[in-house]
C-alpha cells in the first residue's frame, strides 16, 4: 500500500508536493511550472506558514480552482482569497475523505519561526498511509509522539534543521519511508539531502525525488 501511495508523490522544488490521489493535493507551491505548462488543477491546497516561499499567492493562483480548497494557519488566510480553512496545531478535519490533521511547526534554536506563531505542519491520510510534511521545522518535541508512515524532513539548514539532525528526527519519528526537503532553491544542496540518506542508511529508508 505504501508503495501506491508513494507513486502518488511529486516534489515540486524547495517544500512543495503534490500529492496525484483521488483528490489533487499540494503542499506549499513555490515556483511550480508557468501556466502554460500543465499543473493540474488543486482539489486541495495545504499551506504551512505566511513565508513567501510557502504562502506564495503567485503559484497558488497557477492551481487554484474554483472548488479549490485551501487549508493553512490564520496569518497566511490574511492572504489569501476563494475558500480558506483556518487550522492550528492539534487541529482535525476531513475533506472530500482526506483526512488532515495538523502539528506544531516551529525552531528551537532560531528566531524564523517562532512556536507561538502556531505555524502548522500537516499529517494527510491516504488509503491508510499517513503522510507527514513538517513544514519549517527543527527537530522539535513533538515529533517523536508521531505516528506516521512517510516523512518529508527538511534538511537544509540555516532557517530549518540541518541534514545532521534531520536524521535525529527521523530516527525519533521512524517512518517506514523519509523523503528529504527544503534544499535547492534558497538554501541548501543535493547534498544535504544525500548526507540524510547515507547517514540513514541500513535504519530509515530514504528516498530522494528528482524534481517533478
Amino acid at each position: 500500500m505504501i508503495e501506491d501511495v508513494v507513486k502518488k508523490i511529486v516534489w515540486l522544488g524547495h517544500d512543495g508536493f503534490r500529492i496525484d490521489a483521488d483528490k489533487i493535493i499540494y503542499i506549499d507551491p513555490f515556483e511550480i511550472a508557468p501556466e502554460n505548462q500543465s499543473s493540474p488543477e488543486a482539489d486541495l491546497i495545504l499551506i504551512t506558514h505566511e513565508h513567501y516561499d510557502h504562502c506564495s499567492a503567485e503559484d497558488i493562483a497557477k492551481i487554484k480552482g474554483d472548488k479549490s480548497i485551501i487549508i493553512t494557519e490564520k496569518n497566511s488566510a490574511a492572504q489569501l482569497s476563494g475558500d480558506v480553512r483556518i487550522m492550528k496545531p492539534g487541529d482535525v478535519l476531513t475533506v472530500d475523505g482526506i483526512k488532515i490533521e495538523t502539528v506544531p511547526s516551529y525552531n528551537t534554536d532560531k528566531q524564523f519561526h517562532p512556536k507561538e506563531n502556531g505555524w502548522l505542519g500537516f499529517i494527510i491520510e491516504i488509503q491508510g498511509v499517513r503522510i507527514y510534511h513538517a513544514g519549517d521545522a527543527d527537530f522539535i518535541p513533538e515529533m517523536k509522539d508521531l505516528n506516521v508512515d512517510i516523512a518529508l524532513l527538511p534538511v537544509s539548514g540555516t532557517y530549518v534543521m540541518t541534514a545532521a539532525q534531520a536524521v535525529e528526527a527521523a530516527l525519533a519519528i521512524n517512518p517506514k519511508l523519509a523523503i528529504p526537503m527544503h534544499y535547492g532553491a534558497i538554501v541548501g544542496s543535493e547534498q544535504d539531502a544525500l548526507d540524510f540518506k547515507q547517514a540513514l542508511e541500513g535504519k530509515v529508508d530514504v528516498l530522494i525525488l528528482s524534481k517533478g
